[in-house]
């Protein structure tokens, strides 16, 4: 199965002008290389709120930022034998970032 393809804002954007002109679900879907249900629910989102972003989605925030990210990543592949509570500690004294052990 081939990997999905988020529709970026303007792609989304393009999709509903081609509906709005006319151009069936299946042709839009065919133009950017998407399924037809994925323009289809594209649609009836449209109509229902008159938006093409996509909602907000619930989730845990996250903790670390993209840059303590990169330094727990490079201290497990400087350290192979570290383990996840070690790089903690040291993440910890290094940032002062609080992550749960």
């Amino acid at each position: 199965m081939p990997p999905r393809r988020k529709l970026s804002d303007l792609d989304r954007g393009r999709a509903i002008g081609w509906l709005q002109d006319g151009v069936a679900a299946r042709q839009v879907a065919q133009r950017l290389a998407v399924a037809p249900s994925v323009i289809i629910r594209l649609k009836q989102r449209f109509h229902a709120t008159g938006r093409v972003q996509e909602r907000q989605r619930s989730g845990r925030p996250r903790v670390t930022t993209q840059r303590e990210d990169r330094f727990i990543q490079r201290q497990a592949m400087q350290q192979r034998m570290a383990t996840a509570n070690n790089i903690r500690q040291r993440l910890q004294a290094t940032t002062n970032t609080v992550v749960s052990g």
